[in-house]
């Protein structure tokens, strides 16, 4: 049985990859943050206590900031795949602790890749690496590829560049099977609520259950292109199936407005988006990215892999996710009141 061990599990991410790999027939493995609440509400699904014999994901407690537990791990578990999801991943956020996203999603694979050369594991462990379409920042070319040079705009996107230079630098330098994922943009039921599109589709159905007046959002002009993440995971599993590492942009090389979407997710509730959609400068970026179009032909090409999900049904598949969460929450704050009132 192959061991897969995953950085970021409790992430969206992360999510739809465990659930494949223990479709696969893996035993995954995942490294958790200590926090005094839940956050694994994202994998409760497919986990079960360890005590029992058919058990295929394992939770342990670790942090990309802490070489000492990575080593430790690494040693204890010998994966056969290391997926390194892990990441201070909010990019408007980076602006605002700017050292800690360099710290966790730069350094933090500098030290996950050292602890894999440390421990002796180099030559046995694939490694992917969750690398990022916001590396090209201020676009060179039109659309991205795997050789368009990199501009980023962001210290989320400074980061990403420096881990994703140093999968290369390690494949080259100790021949580490190392792949490199480019992904744009991927959204779905699961992503976190303060991510534009998930911020979207959640104030959306709420207003459209009576429960939010307003949705309050930065720049509408700014173009993406978004894919479906669970489509998306399988093709980081597919890049450590290959004889050879190589790296990949992800991407379904359409592009749409911010506004787009928000029109999209209104429509599908049959509200106008204009009259409860407000402009808040505070959520602007410093400097923004204003283009992102990816092509994936070279992921077509070597791996056989296309989207099949596209813009109009992935809006479709989210906003459906958060009306049924918009609708319990709805009924939950009814039973209060009624509570309230007996």
């Amino acid at each position: 049985m192959k061991k897969a061990l995953i950085t970021g599990i409790t992430g969206q991410d992360g999510s739809y990859l465990a659930e494949l790999l223990i479709e696969k027939g893996y035993e995954v493995h995942g490294i958790i943050r200590r926090s005094s609440s839940f956050n694994t509400q994202r994998i409760e699904h497919i986990y079960s206590d360890a005590h029992y014999d058919d058990t295929k994901l394992f939770l342990h407690y670790g942090d990309l900031t802490d070489t000492g537990a990575l080593s430790k791990l690494l040693r204890e578990i010998e994966p056969d795949e290391v997926y390194n999801l892990g990441a201070q991943s909010h990019v408007r956020v980076s602006f605002a602790i700017p050292e800690y996203t360099g710290d966790v999603t730069g350094l933090g694979t500098q030290r996950l890749l050292e602890s894999i050369r440390e421990t002796g594991l180099i030559q046995k462990v694939r490694y992917y690496q969750a690398s990022s379409s916001e590396m090209f920042g201020k676009v060179q070319e039109v659309p991205q590829v795997e050789t368009t040079p990199f501009w980023p705009r962001s210290p989320y996107a400074c980061a990403k560049v420096y881990g994703h230079w140093l999968t290369i630098n390690y494949r080259e330098s100790f021949g580490l099977h190392g792949s490199s994922g480019i992904l744009f943009n991927h959204e779905s039921p699961r992503r976190g609520e303060t991510f534009v599109t998930r911020k979207i589709t959640r104030a959306a159905t709420r207003i459209k259950a009576g429960i939010q007046d307003k949705l309050y959002l930065g720049n509408l002009d700014a173009k993406r292109d978004w894919g479906f993440a669970k489509e998306y995971v399988e093709m980081m599993w597919l890049m450590l199936q290959q004889d050879t590492p190589d790296d990949y942009v992800i991407a379904t090389n359409e592009t749409h407005t911010v506004k787009e979407f928000v029109q999209e997710t209104f429509a599908h509730l049959d509200l106008d988006w204009e009259k409860y959609v407000e402009y808040d400068k505070r959520y602007e970026r410093p400097a923004e990215v204003e283009l992102l179009i990816g092509d994936p032909a070279k992921a077509k090409k070597q791996l056989g892999w296309e989207p099949k999900v596209k813009f109009k049904e992935l809006v479709k598949i989210m906003v459906d996710a958060d009306l049924k969460l918009a609708e319990l929450e709805k009924a939950h704050k009814e039973a209060e009141a009624l509570l309230k009132a007996s």
